[in-house]
């Protein structure tokens, strides 16, 4: 895994020592509008994000590349990350603190990130999951280019009912 630079913003590998910044950011509750919850502790992320630096599942079969990003003032932002499969195709999510919506930051970084997955991990088809209701991150990948998913994609992806499945090629 590499550090991805796109003006102004930069990608950098996610570790362990990023924890405690990234916790500050993962606390703003406006991210947990839909699912999830903040992390339980500093030490449990650190923790996570220890695991994460394998960059690989425990069975090999997934390559799992995860960055943060960083904003040209020096802090963070949030991530971008993929799961990247062997049969070319990439699950892809994103988690920005929400004093940087509507700027932009979610656009270039995840933009940045597809970049690199089909130039340096040869992926062909990325994939995103989102709830429903999450009106601001389906814009974000209609404007990346995604389209809700192709009733055989959806067959091999299922998602709950209040979920969607959107679904892009490389």
């Amino acid at each position: 895994m590499r550090e991805i630079v796109s003006a102004p913003l930069r990608l950098e590998p996610q570790t362990a020592a990023h924890a405690a910044e990234m916790f500050v950011v993962l606390g703003d509750p406006a991210i947990y509008e839909f699912e999830n919850a903040p992390p339980a502790s500093l030490e449990w992320l650190r923790e996570r994000f220890t695991r994460l630096e394998s960059r690989r599942s425990a069975d090999g079969r997934e390559q799992w590349l995860n960055w943060v990003v960083r904003l040209p003032t020096g802090a963070l932002a949030g991530y971008v990350q993929a799961t990247v499969h062997a049969d070319g195709s990439a699950a892809i999510a994103y988690e920005l603190a929400s004093a940087h919506w509507g700027q932009g930051v979610a656009r270039r970084a995840t933009q940045a990130m597809l970049g690199e997955l089909v130039e340096r991990y040869r992926v062909r088809q990325l994939r995103a999951v989102l709830k429903r209701r999450n009106l601001r991150s389906l814009h974000l990948l209609e404007r990346l280019g995604f389209v809700p998913a192709p009733a055989q994609v959806l067959a091999a992806h299922p998602v709950d009912a209040d979920e969607r499945l959107m679904w892009r090629r490389s």
